[in-house]
C-alpha cells in the first residue's frame, strides 16, 4: 500500500470538454448573480460566499493545467448551485418544506420524516462528501500515482480534513462577529453537536462516493 509522486498525469475517468466547462461556469455565474439579489441577510451572504469566490479563483486558472472531466465539472456545478441557494436564503431558513408542500398537495417533508429542524445544511454537508470526493479523487490521482488502499483513503481523508477546516472557519467567524450574524453563519439551530454531525455526514457521503469513483475509474 503506497502512493508515489509522478510528473505524468494518471489516467482519469471521463472526458473533458473546455466548452462544456465554460458553459457550466457561465450558468453558475448567472445563478450566483440572480441569488445575490435581495438575500435573506446580506452580511451572511457575503460570509457564505467568501469560500465560493476563493474556490473559483483557484479552479479557473488551474483548469488549463489540469482540466477536469465533464463529470467533475458537473458535480462542482450542482454543489455550487446548492450552496448558493443556502447562501441566499440563509442555510437555516431554506424553505424546502414549503417547496415540497407546493408540489405534493400540501404534505410536509419535515412531518413525514419527523424532522424537528431545518435539514438543508445537513443535506449540503452530506452532498459535499458525495459530490466533491470524486472531484478531489480526480485531482489527487492526476498529481500522485495512487495504489492499493491509498486510492480509497486519500480522497476520503482529504474531504474529512476539509470538512473539519470548514467547521473551524465557522467557529472562528462566529466568535469574531458574534451576535445574530455569527449565529446565522454558524447555523447550529440549538444543536450542540452540530459540527460533529456535519462532519460525519460529509464523511458518509465521501465513503459512498469513493467506491463508485474507483469502480468507474476501473472501467476506463
Amino acid at each position: 500500500m503506497h502512493a508515489t509522486a509522478t510528473t505524468n498525469e494518471s489516467p482519469r475517468p471521463g472526458r473533458h470538454n473546455a466548452r462544456f466547462a465554460l458553459a457550466l461556469l457561465g450558468a453558475f455565474l448567472l445563478v450566483f448573480a440572480l441569488l445575490a439579489v435581495n438575500p435573506e441577510t446580506r452580511e451572511d451572504w457575503l460570509l457564505e460566499n467568501m469560500l465560493a469566490v476563493a474556490a473559483l479563483a483557484w479552479l479557473i486558472p488551474s483548469y488549463r493545467r489540469l482540466p477536469l472531466s465533464n463529470l467533475a465539472c458537473g458535480l462542482l456545478f450542482v454543489f455550487g448551485v446548492l450552496h448558493e441557494i443556502g447562501a441566499h436564503y440563509q442555510y437555516s431558513n431554506v424553505p424546502y418544506d414549503r417547496w415540497f408542500a407546493a408540489i405534493s398537495g400540501g404534505h410536509s417533508l419535515d412531518a413525514l420524516f419527523g424532522f424537528e429542524r431545518n435539514q438543508y445544511d445537513r443535506l449540503v454537508h452530506f452532498l459535499y462528501g458525495l459530490l466533491i470526493t470524486p472531484v478531489a479523487a480526480e485531482v489527487i490521482s492526476a498529481r500522485i500515482r495512487l495504489r492499493g488502499a491509498w486510492l480509497f483513503l486519500l480522497p476520503v481523508t482529504f474531504v474529512m480534513s476539509h470538512s473539519l477546516i470548514y467547521e473551524l472557519i465557522e467557529w472562528f467567524a462566529a466568535s469574531l462577529f458574534g451576535g445574530d450574524l455569527g449565529q446565522a453563519y454558524l447555523g447550529t439551530q440549538g444543536d450542540v453537536w452540530d459540527a460533529q454531525k456535519d462532519m460525519v455526514l460529509a464523511t458518509l457521503g465521501s465513503l459512498i462516493a469513493q467506491p463508485l469513483w474507483i469502480w468507474r475509474r476501473g472501467r476506463h
